[in-house]
């Protein structure tokens, strides 16, 4: 199994930003992308981005475009996610996943980190 670790979240307020951390380890031939997804309290789980690992291409959800900015060490296995412009309805628990690529779907996630929380008050 890969194993994620987030690290980085916290609160902050309307128009400031955060920089989440992602730590893989353990098995991680199994993946060629990896990226983030929210949950907002009462919503269920958004994609926010994602990375393939080999050619670095990148997605985003129309939501964070512009605002948020993916990258990787593929030396260190670890995962950065830049966001910045941050608004109230960015507050969720962010999670950290990895999984397989696919040309016409991008990143399919199949491991998931233990989350961690970004609230971003008004």
């Amino acid at each position: 199994q890969v194993q994620l670790v987030e690290s980085g979240g916290g609160s902050v307020q309307a128009g400031g930003s955060l920089r989440l951390s992602c730590a893989a380890s353990r098995e991680t031939y199994k993946r060629n992308c990896w990226g983030w997804s929210r949950q907002a309290p009462g919503k269920g789980r958004e994609w926010v981005a994602s990375i393939s690992t080999g050619g670095g291409t990148t997605r985003y959800a129309d939501s964070v475009k512009g605002r948020f900015t993916i990258s990787q060490d593929n030396a260190k296995n670890t995962l950065d996610l830049q966001m910045n412009s941050l608004k109230p309805d960015d507050t969720a628990v962010y999670y950290c996943a990895a999984g397989l690529w696919y040309i016409t779907r991008g990143c399919e996630f199949a491991y998931w980190g233990q989350g961690t929380q970004v609230t971003v008050s008004s």
